[in-house]
Protein backbone atom coordinates (compact mmCIF):
# COMPACT_ATOMS: atom_id res chain seq x y z
CA UNK A 1 0.00 0.00 0.00
CA UNK A 2 1.41 3.38 -0.98
CA UNK A 3 1.45 6.34 1.33
CA UNK A 4 -0.51 9.24 -0.10
CA UNK A 5 0.14 12.90 0.39
CA UNK A 6 -2.80 15.27 0.47
CA UNK A 7 -2.71 18.56 -1.37
CA UNK A 8 -3.97 21.59 0.54
CA UNK A 9 -7.03 23.20 -1.06
CA UNK A 10 -6.91 20.78 -3.97
CA UNK A 11 -10.30 19.41 -5.01
CA UNK A 12 -10.70 15.79 -5.95
CA UNK A 13 -11.55 14.49 -9.39
CA UNK A 14 -15.33 14.54 -9.80
CA UNK A 15 -15.91 17.62 -7.63
CA UNK A 16 -18.85 19.79 -8.73
CA UNK A 17 -17.95 21.62 -11.90
CA UNK A 18 -21.34 21.61 -13.67
CA UNK A 19 -23.71 24.50 -12.96
CA UNK A 20 -27.31 24.94 -14.00
CA UNK A 21 -29.92 27.63 -13.41
CA UNK A 22 -33.40 26.24 -12.85
CA UNK A 23 -36.24 28.69 -13.36
CA UNK A 24 -39.12 27.57 -11.16
CA UNK A 25 -42.67 28.84 -10.69
CA UNK A 26 -43.76 28.55 -7.04
CA UNK A 27 -47.47 28.49 -6.24
CA UNK A 28 -48.32 31.10 -3.61
CA UNK A 29 -51.16 28.97 -2.19
CA UNK A 30 -48.67 26.47 -0.76
CA UNK A 31 -46.75 26.90 2.47
CA UNK A 32 -42.95 26.77 2.47
CA UNK A 33 -42.79 25.96 -1.24
CA UNK A 34 -39.33 27.52 -1.76
CA UNK A 35 -37.96 25.67 1.26
CA UNK A 36 -39.36 22.41 -0.10
CA UNK A 37 -37.74 23.06 -3.49
CA UNK A 38 -34.33 23.78 -1.93
CA UNK A 39 -34.66 20.72 0.28
CA UNK A 40 -35.30 18.57 -2.81
CA UNK A 41 -32.15 19.94 -4.43
CA UNK A 42 -30.10 19.14 -1.34
CA UNK A 43 -31.51 15.61 -1.03
CA UNK A 44 -30.63 14.97 -4.67
CA UNK A 45 -27.02 15.93 -3.89
CA UNK A 46 -27.05 19.41 -5.44
CA UNK A 47 -25.45 22.54 -4.03
CA UNK A 48 -27.73 25.58 -4.01
CA UNK A 49 -26.18 28.90 -4.96
CA UNK A 50 -27.97 32.17 -5.66
CA UNK A 51 -31.78 32.26 -5.50
CA UNK A 52 -32.94 35.24 -7.59
CA UNK A 53 -36.39 36.78 -7.95
CA UNK A 54 -37.64 36.95 -11.55
CA UNK A 55 -41.29 38.00 -11.14
CA UNK A 56 -44.15 37.87 -8.71
CA UNK A 57 -47.94 38.18 -8.86
CA UNK A 58 -50.94 37.24 -6.75
CA UNK A 59 -50.80 33.54 -7.65
CA UNK A 60 -47.13 32.61 -8.05
CA UNK A 61 -43.52 33.62 -7.73
CA UNK A 62 -40.89 32.87 -10.38
CA UNK A 63 -37.31 32.40 -9.18
CA UNK A 64 -33.98 31.36 -10.68
CA UNK A 65 -32.09 28.83 -8.56
CA UNK A 66 -28.39 28.33 -9.30
CA UNK A 67 -27.43 24.71 -8.63
CA UNK A 68 -24.04 22.99 -8.57
CA UNK A 69 -23.91 19.38 -9.74
CA UNK A 70 -21.23 16.81 -10.50
CA UNK A 71 -22.03 16.44 -14.20
CA UNK A 72 -24.92 16.73 -16.69
CA UNK A 73 -26.53 13.44 -15.66
CA UNK A 74 -26.48 14.52 -12.01
CA UNK A 75 -28.05 17.82 -13.06
CA UNK A 76 -30.87 15.94 -14.78
CA UNK A 77 -31.48 13.93 -11.61
CA UNK A 78 -31.72 17.12 -9.54
CA UNK A 79 -34.21 18.65 -11.97
CA UNK A 80 -36.27 15.45 -11.87
CA UNK A 81 -36.38 15.72 -8.08
CA UNK A 82 -37.52 19.36 -8.33
CA UNK A 83 -40.34 18.36 -10.63
CA UNK A 84 -41.72 16.04 -7.96
CA UNK A 85 -42.16 18.86 -5.43
CA UNK A 86 -45.74 19.90 -4.89
CA UNK A 87 -46.65 23.45 -6.05
CA UNK A 88 -43.36 23.73 -8.00
CA UNK A 89 -43.25 24.01 -11.80
CA UNK A 90 -39.86 23.84 -13.54
CA UNK A 91 -40.20 26.43 -16.31
CA UNK A 92 -36.80 25.86 -17.92
CA UNK A 93 -33.24 24.83 -17.14
CA UNK A 94 -30.15 26.62 -18.45
CA UNK A 95 -26.59 25.30 -18.59
CA UNK A 96 -24.41 28.22 -17.39
CA UNK A 97 -21.69 27.36 -19.89
CA UNK A 98 -24.15 27.67 -22.78
CA UNK A 99 -25.32 31.03 -21.46
CA UNK A 100 -21.76 32.36 -21.71
CA UNK A 101 -21.66 31.34 -25.38
CA UNK A 102 -25.00 32.80 -26.51
CA UNK A 103 -24.41 35.04 -29.53
CA UNK A 104 -20.70 34.24 -29.49
CA UNK A 105 -18.03 35.49 -27.09
CA UNK A 106 -16.38 38.24 -29.14
CA UNK A 107 -17.39 41.23 -31.27
CA UNK A 108 -15.74 43.89 -33.43
CA UNK A 109 -15.52 47.30 -31.74
CA UNK A 110 -14.55 50.47 -33.68
CA UNK A 111 -11.55 52.41 -32.42
CA UNK A 112 -12.84 55.71 -33.85
CA UNK A 113 -16.26 57.30 -33.56
CA UNK A 114 -18.32 58.33 -36.57
CA UNK A 115 -20.50 61.26 -35.46
CA UNK A 116 -20.25 63.71 -38.36
CA UNK A 117 -20.02 63.66 -42.12
CA UNK A 118 -16.38 64.73 -41.74
CA UNK A 119 -15.73 61.64 -39.62
CA UNK A 120 -17.45 59.49 -42.23
CA UNK A 121 -15.37 60.97 -45.03
CA UNK A 122 -12.13 60.45 -43.10
CA UNK A 123 -12.64 56.83 -42.08
CA UNK A 124 -14.35 55.78 -45.29
CA UNK A 125 -14.80 57.47 -48.63
CA UNK A 126 -13.31 59.65 -50.07
CA UNK A 127 -10.36 60.30 -47.70
CA UNK A 128 -9.57 56.61 -47.16
CA UNK A 129 -8.29 56.52 -50.75
CA UNK A 130 -5.14 58.39 -49.69
CA UNK A 131 -4.36 55.70 -47.13
CA UNK A 132 -5.01 52.96 -49.69
CA UNK A 133 -2.54 54.52 -52.12
CA UNK A 134 0.07 54.98 -49.41
CA UNK A 135 -0.08 51.26 -48.71
CA UNK A 136 -0.10 50.43 -52.42
CA UNK A 137 3.16 52.35 -52.83
CA UNK A 138 4.71 51.00 -49.60
CA UNK A 139 2.99 47.75 -48.47
CA UNK A 140 4.83 47.67 -45.14
CA UNK A 141 2.77 50.68 -44.05
CA UNK A 142 -0.20 48.34 -43.62
CA UNK A 143 1.31 47.27 -40.28
CA UNK A 144 0.71 50.77 -38.89
CA UNK A 145 -2.26 51.98 -40.90
CA UNK A 146 -4.58 48.93 -40.72
CA UNK A 147 -5.65 46.24 -38.31
CA UNK A 148 -3.20 43.88 -40.04
CA UNK A 149 -0.42 45.06 -37.75
CA UNK A 150 -2.18 44.00 -34.57
CA UNK A 151 -4.64 41.24 -35.48
CA UNK A 152 -4.05 37.51 -35.02
CA UNK A 153 -5.90 34.89 -37.04
CA UNK A 154 -6.81 31.86 -34.93
CA UNK A 155 -7.00 29.17 -37.61
CA UNK A 156 -8.31 25.63 -37.24
CA UNK A 157 -9.70 22.84 -39.41
CA UNK A 158 -11.37 21.19 -36.42
CA UNK A 159 -9.48 17.94 -36.91
CA UNK A 160 -8.14 17.59 -33.36
CA UNK A 161 -10.18 19.71 -30.94
CA UNK A 162 -9.34 19.30 -27.26
CA UNK A 163 -9.96 15.66 -26.34
CA UNK A 164 -12.99 15.57 -28.65
CA UNK A 165 -11.08 14.62 -31.78
CA UNK A 166 -12.18 15.42 -35.32
CA UNK A 167 -15.41 17.38 -34.83
CA UNK A 168 -15.07 19.72 -37.81
CA UNK A 169 -14.91 23.45 -38.40
CA UNK A 170 -18.27 24.61 -37.02
CA UNK A 171 -17.96 22.63 -33.80
CA UNK A 172 -14.43 23.98 -33.33
CA UNK A 173 -15.60 27.61 -33.49
CA UNK A 174 -16.44 27.96 -29.75
CA UNK A 175 -12.85 27.04 -28.89
CA UNK A 176 -11.38 29.48 -31.41
CA UNK A 177 -13.70 32.25 -30.18
CA UNK A 178 -12.54 31.55 -26.65
CA UNK A 179 -8.94 31.77 -27.77
CA UNK A 180 -9.59 35.15 -29.40
CA UNK A 181 -11.28 36.29 -26.20
CA UNK A 182 -8.23 35.33 -24.11
CA UNK A 183 -5.89 37.15 -26.49
CA UNK A 184 -7.76 40.39 -25.84
CA UNK A 185 -8.46 39.92 -22.13
CA UNK A 186 -4.96 38.84 -21.16
CA UNK A 187 -2.69 40.69 -23.54
CA UNK A 188 -4.76 43.38 -25.24
CA UNK A 189 -4.22 41.62 -28.57
CA UNK A 190 -7.00 41.57 -31.17
CA UNK A 191 -7.72 38.15 -32.65
CA UNK A 192 -10.36 36.61 -34.88
CA UNK A 193 -11.37 32.95 -35.31
CA UNK A 194 -11.04 31.39 -38.76
CA UNK A 195 -12.47 27.85 -38.94
CA UNK A 196 -11.81 26.31 -42.34
CA UNK A 197 -14.24 23.88 -43.93
CA UNK A 198 -11.44 21.72 -45.28
CA UNK A 199 -8.94 19.30 -43.79
CA UNK A 200 -6.74 19.08 -46.85
CA UNK A 201 -3.20 20.38 -46.30
CA UNK A 202 -2.95 22.13 -49.67
CA UNK A 203 -6.31 23.83 -49.20
CA UNK A 204 -5.52 24.92 -45.62
CA UNK A 205 -2.22 26.41 -46.72
CA UNK A 206 -3.83 28.15 -49.70
CA UNK A 207 -6.64 29.57 -47.56
CA UNK A 208 -4.31 30.98 -44.93
CA UNK A 209 -2.00 32.46 -47.55
CA UNK A 210 -5.03 34.11 -49.15
CA UNK A 211 -6.23 35.78 -45.93
CA UNK A 212 -2.76 36.61 -44.59
CA UNK A 213 -2.80 40.28 -45.74
CA UNK A 214 -5.47 40.94 -43.10
CA UNK A 215 -3.37 39.75 -40.18
CA UNK A 216 -0.13 40.37 -38.33
CA UNK A 217 0.30 36.76 -37.20
CA UNK A 218 -1.25 33.31 -37.60
CA UNK A 219 -2.11 31.09 -34.62
CA UNK A 220 -2.72 27.52 -35.83
CA UNK A 221 -4.93 25.60 -33.45
CA UNK A 222 -6.39 22.10 -33.05
CA UNK A 223 -4.99 20.65 -36.29
CA UNK A 224 -4.21 16.97 -36.03
CA UNK A 225 -0.71 15.49 -36.07
CA UNK A 226 1.27 14.93 -38.27
CA UNK A 227 -0.62 17.27 -40.64
CA UNK A 228 0.01 20.23 -38.34
CA UNK A 229 3.77 19.98 -38.90
CA UNK A 230 3.48 20.34 -42.67
CA UNK A 231 0.91 23.12 -42.47
CA UNK A 232 3.10 25.13 -40.11
CA UNK A 233 6.28 24.50 -42.10
CA UNK A 234 4.77 25.51 -45.42
CA UNK A 235 3.12 28.64 -44.04
CA UNK A 236 6.32 29.73 -42.29
CA UNK A 237 8.16 29.40 -45.60
CA UNK A 238 5.46 31.30 -47.52
CA UNK A 239 4.62 34.19 -45.19
CA UNK A 240 6.64 37.04 -43.68
CA UNK A 241 4.55 37.12 -40.49
CA UNK A 242 4.74 34.77 -37.49
CA UNK A 243 3.03 31.38 -37.85
CA UNK A 244 2.76 29.55 -34.54
CA UNK A 245 1.05 26.22 -33.81
CA UNK A 246 0.08 26.84 -30.21
CA UNK A 247 -0.84 23.24 -29.37
CA UNK A 248 2.82 22.44 -29.86
CA UNK A 249 4.85 25.46 -28.89
CA UNK A 250 2.57 27.19 -26.36
CA UNK A 251 2.23 24.01 -24.32
CA UNK A 252 5.97 23.44 -24.55
CA UNK A 253 6.74 26.92 -23.23
CA UNK A 254 4.64 26.39 -20.11
CA UNK A 255 6.01 22.88 -19.55
CA UNK A 256 9.49 24.35 -19.85
CA UNK A 257 8.70 27.02 -17.25
CA UNK A 258 7.23 24.42 -14.89
CA UNK A 259 10.26 22.17 -15.35
CA UNK A 260 12.66 25.02 -14.57
CA UNK A 261 10.92 25.76 -11.28
CA UNK A 262 10.34 22.12 -10.35
CA UNK A 263 14.06 21.48 -10.79
CA UNK A 264 14.82 24.51 -8.61
CA UNK A 265 12.48 23.22 -5.94
CA UNK A 266 13.92 19.70 -5.77
CA UNK A 267 17.43 21.17 -6.12
CA UNK A 268 18.40 19.05 -9.09
CA UNK A 269 19.84 20.51 -12.32
CA UNK A 270 17.75 19.99 -15.43
CA UNK A 271 20.73 18.27 -17.00
CA UNK A 272 20.52 15.57 -14.32
CA UNK A 273 16.77 14.90 -14.58
CA UNK A 274 15.72 11.46 -15.78
CA UNK A 275 12.47 11.79 -17.70
CA UNK A 276 9.71 9.44 -18.83
CA UNK A 277 7.45 11.03 -21.46
CA UNK A 278 4.20 9.38 -22.55
CA UNK A 279 2.69 10.90 -25.67
CA UNK A 280 4.59 11.84 -28.83
CA UNK A 281 1.91 13.77 -30.66
CA UNK A 282 2.35 17.40 -31.63
CA UNK A 283 2.29 18.75 -28.07
CA UNK A 284 4.28 15.86 -26.62
CA UNK A 285 7.09 16.20 -29.15
CA UNK A 286 7.30 19.96 -28.68
CA UNK A 287 7.49 19.56 -24.90
CA UNK A 288 10.21 16.92 -25.21
CA UNK A 289 12.21 19.20 -27.50
CA UNK A 290 11.77 22.09 -25.06
CA UNK A 291 13.12 19.99 -22.19
CA UNK A 292 16.10 19.04 -24.36
CA UNK A 293 16.71 22.70 -25.22
CA UNK A 294 16.73 23.51 -21.49
CA UNK A 295 19.41 20.90 -20.88
CA UNK A 296 17.58 17.64 -20.16
CA UNK A 297 19.57 14.74 -21.60
CA UNK A 298 17.98 11.53 -20.33
CA UNK A 299 14.51 10.97 -21.81
CA UNK A 300 12.63 7.75 -22.51
CA UNK A 301 9.55 8.47 -24.61
CA UNK A 302 6.53 6.30 -25.41
CA UNK A 303 4.02 6.43 -28.25
CA UNK A 304 0.83 4.37 -28.58
CA UNK A 305 2.88 1.32 -29.59
CA UNK A 306 5.47 1.49 -26.80
CA UNK A 307 8.98 2.82 -26.23
CA UNK A 308 10.62 4.99 -28.87
CA UNK A 309 14.09 3.64 -29.62
CA UNK A 310 16.39 3.14 -32.59
CA UNK A 311 14.89 0.46 -34.79
CA UNK A 312 11.43 0.58 -33.22
CA UNK A 313 8.70 -0.22 -35.78
CA UNK A 314 6.19 2.23 -37.25
CA UNK A 315 7.89 5.43 -36.10
CA UNK A 316 6.82 8.74 -37.62
CA UNK A 317 9.40 11.14 -39.03
CA UNK A 318 9.51 13.12 -35.78
CA UNK A 319 9.67 9.95 -33.67
CA UNK A 320 12.57 8.69 -35.81
CA UNK A 321 14.40 11.92 -34.93
CA UNK A 322 13.52 11.37 -31.27
CA UNK A 323 14.83 7.80 -31.39
CA UNK A 324 18.18 9.16 -32.62
CA UNK A 325 18.37 11.79 -29.87
CA UNK A 326 17.00 10.07 -26.74
CA UNK A 327 16.70 6.71 -24.96
CA UNK A 328 20.37 6.13 -25.56
CA UNK A 329 20.37 2.83 -23.66
CA UNK A 330 17.60 1.48 -25.87
CA UNK A 331 15.00 0.80 -23.18
CA UNK A 332 12.21 -1.37 -24.67
CA UNK A 333 9.93 -2.09 -21.71
CA UNK A 334 6.64 -0.37 -20.91
CA UNK A 335 6.19 3.08 -19.39
CA UNK A 336 5.34 1.74 -15.93
CA UNK A 337 8.59 -0.19 -15.86
CA UNK A 338 10.46 2.86 -17.11
CA UNK A 339 9.25 4.97 -14.16
CA UNK A 340 11.44 3.13 -11.65
CA UNK A 341 13.92 5.62 -10.18
CA UNK A 342 13.04 8.34 -12.70
CA UNK A 343 12.70 12.00 -11.69
CA UNK A 344 10.02 13.41 -13.98
CA UNK A 345 6.93 11.99 -15.62
CA UNK A 346 5.58 14.03 -18.54
CA UNK A 347 2.19 12.89 -19.75
CA UNK A 348 0.37 14.23 -22.80
CA UNK A 349 -1.62 11.12 -23.58
CA UNK A 350 -4.83 9.76 -22.03
CA UNK A 351 -6.31 9.78 -18.56
CA UNK A 352 -6.05 7.14 -15.89
CA UNK A 353 -3.03 5.19 -17.15
CA UNK A 354 -1.07 5.37 -13.86
CA UNK A 355 -1.77 4.73 -10.18
CA UNK A 356 -0.19 5.75 -6.91
CA UNK A 357 1.69 2.45 -6.88
CA UNK A 358 3.37 3.45 -10.16
CA UNK A 359 4.38 6.86 -8.79
CA UNK A 360 5.84 5.24 -5.70
CA UNK A 361 8.52 3.58 -7.85
CA UNK A 362 9.90 6.95 -8.96
CA UNK A 363 12.77 8.83 -7.29
CA UNK A 364 12.62 10.24 -3.75
CA UNK A 365 11.82 13.74 -5.04
CA UNK A 366 9.75 12.98 -8.09
CA UNK A 367 7.98 15.47 -10.37
CA UNK A 368 4.74 14.51 -12.12
CA UNK A 369 3.26 16.49 -15.01
CA UNK A 370 0.00 14.65 -15.81
CA UNK A 371 -1.44 16.88 -18.52
CA UNK A 372 -4.16 14.81 -20.21
CA UNK A 373 -7.58 16.49 -20.19
CA UNK A 374 -10.23 16.26 -18.92
CA UNK A 375 -8.79 13.44 -16.79
CA UNK A 376 -5.05 13.41 -16.00
CA UNK A 377 -2.90 10.33 -16.50
CA UNK A 378 -2.94 9.92 -12.72
CA UNK A 379 -5.34 11.62 -10.32
CA UNK A 380 -3.79 14.00 -7.77
CA UNK A 381 -5.54 11.95 -5.09
CA UNK A 382 -3.12 9.13 -6.03
CA UNK A 383 -0.08 11.28 -5.28
CA UNK A 384 2.44 9.44 -3.12
CA UNK A 385 4.84 10.73 -0.47
CA UNK A 386 7.83 10.67 -2.81
CA UNK A 387 6.16 13.04 -5.31
CA UNK A 388 7.57 16.46 -4.50
CA UNK A 389 5.70 18.32 -7.26
CA UNK A 390 2.53 17.50 -9.16
CA UNK A 391 0.99 19.47 -12.02
CA UNK A 392 -1.97 18.85 -14.30
CA UNK A 393 -3.73 20.60 -17.14
CA UNK A 394 -6.80 21.22 -15.00
CA UNK A 395 -7.85 24.38 -13.18
CA UNK A 396 -9.18 22.16 -10.36
CA UNK A 397 -5.70 21.62 -8.97
CA UNK A 398 -2.60 23.56 -8.04
CA UNK A 399 0.05 24.03 -10.74
CA UNK A 400 -2.16 24.15 -13.82
CA UNK A 401 -0.01 23.91 -16.92
CA UNK A 402 -2.11 25.93 -19.34
CA UNK A 403 -0.88 27.30 -22.65
CA UNK A 404 -2.88 30.46 -21.92
CA UNK A 405 0.16 31.41 -19.84
CA UNK A 406 2.19 31.57 -23.04
CA UNK A 407 0.38 32.44 -26.25
CA UNK A 408 -1.10 35.88 -25.37
CA UNK A 409 2.29 37.29 -24.37
CA UNK A 410 4.19 35.55 -27.16
CA UNK A 411 1.96 37.06 -29.83
CA UNK A 412 1.87 40.46 -28.13
CA UNK A 413 5.66 40.57 -28.11
CA UNK A 414 5.90 39.31 -31.69
CA UNK A 415 3.42 41.90 -32.97
CA UNK A 416 4.96 44.79 -31.07
CA UNK A 417 8.42 43.85 -32.31
CA UNK A 418 7.18 43.15 -35.83
CA UNK A 419 9.19 39.93 -36.11
CA UNK A 420 8.85 37.62 -39.11
CA UNK A 421 8.78 34.46 -37.01
CA UNK A 422 8.57 33.18 -33.45
CA UNK A 423 11.73 31.16 -33.08
CA UNK A 424 12.66 28.31 -30.76
CA UNK A 425 14.99 30.68 -28.92
CA UNK A 426 12.11 33.10 -28.30
CA UNK A 427 10.06 30.25 -26.87
CA UNK A 428 12.89 29.38 -24.49
CA UNK A 429 13.09 33.00 -23.36
CA UNK A 430 9.31 32.97 -22.85
CA UNK A 431 9.60 29.86 -20.66
CA UNK A 432 12.29 31.48 -18.55
CA UNK A 433 10.24 34.67 -18.21
CA UNK A 434 7.26 32.70 -16.88
CA UNK A 435 9.42 30.73 -14.46
CA UNK A 436 11.12 33.89 -13.17
CA UNK A 437 7.79 35.41 -12.13
CA UNK A 438 7.91 33.16 -9.07
CA UNK A 439 10.60 34.39 -6.69
CA UNK A 440 12.83 32.13 -4.64
CA UNK A 441 10.88 32.91 -1.47
CA UNK A 442 7.56 32.17 -3.24
CA UNK A 443 8.49 28.86 -4.83
CA UNK A 444 6.45 26.05 -3.34
CA UNK A 445 5.35 22.52 -4.22
CA UNK A 446 1.90 23.89 -5.07
CA UNK A 447 3.20 27.05 -6.74
CA UNK A 448 5.77 26.31 -9.43
CA UNK A 449 3.86 28.14 -12.13
CA UNK A 450 1.97 31.46 -12.02
CA UNK A 451 -1.78 31.39 -12.41
CA UNK A 452 -3.32 32.49 -15.69
CA UNK A 453 -5.45 35.30 -14.28
CA UNK A 454 -2.92 37.26 -12.19
CA UNK A 455 -3.34 40.92 -13.32
CA UNK A 456 -0.58 43.50 -13.60
CA UNK A 457 -2.39 45.61 -11.00
CA UNK A 458 -5.86 46.52 -9.77
CA UNK A 459 -5.98 49.23 -12.41
CA UNK A 460 -4.45 47.18 -15.23
CA UNK A 461 -6.23 43.85 -15.70
CA UNK A 462 -3.80 42.68 -18.36
CA UNK A 463 -2.10 39.43 -17.34
CA UNK A 464 1.26 40.08 -15.67
CA UNK A 465 2.44 36.83 -17.24
CA UNK A 466 1.54 38.08 -20.72
CA UNK A 467 3.42 41.34 -20.14
CA UNK A 468 6.53 39.51 -18.89
CA UNK A 469 6.49 37.10 -21.83
CA UNK A 470 5.94 39.92 -24.34
CA UNK A 471 8.87 41.84 -22.88
CA UNK A 472 11.09 38.75 -23.15
CA UNK A 473 10.16 38.29 -26.82
CA UNK A 474 10.79 41.96 -27.61
CA UNK A 475 14.09 41.99 -25.76
CA UNK A 476 15.33 38.95 -27.67
CA UNK A 477 14.17 40.44 -30.99
CA UNK A 478 15.91 43.74 -30.28
CA UNK A 479 19.16 42.14 -29.15
CA UNK A 480 19.33 39.87 -32.21
CA UNK A 481 18.34 42.39 -34.88
CA UNK A 482 14.99 40.71 -35.61
CA UNK A 483 12.64 43.58 -34.78
CA UNK A 484 11.01 45.49 -37.62
CA UNK A 485 9.50 48.04 -35.26
CA UNK A 486 11.02 50.40 -32.74
CA UNK A 487 10.77 48.76 -29.34
CA UNK A 488 10.44 50.38 -25.94
CA UNK A 489 11.67 48.07 -23.19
Amino acid sequence: MTETKSLPNAPEVGERSYTIIARVKLNRTGNGVLASALDAVAKAGGDTGDVDMVSSNSTNVVRDITIGARDPSHGEAIVAALKQVRDVEVVNVSDVVFLKHLGGKISVVPTSEVKTRVDLAQVYTPEVARVCMAIHEAPEKARNLTIAGKMVAVVSDGSRVLALGNIGAKAALPVMEGKAMLFKAMAGVDAFPICLNTQNVDEIVAAVKAIAPNFGAINLEDIESPKCYEVERRLREALDIPVFHDDQHGTAVVVGAAAINAARLIKKPLSKLKVVAVGTGAAGMACIKMLMSLGVKDIIAFNKDGAVYKGAPNLTETETWLAENSNFKGFKGNYKQALKGRDLFLGLSVGGILSGADLATMSKKAVVFALANPMPEVAPSERTANVAVMATGSSKYANQINNALAFPGIFRGALEAGVREISEEMCIEAARAIANLIGKDQLDADYIIPTVLEPVSKADKTSRVAVAVADAIKKYAAEHGLARRNIKL
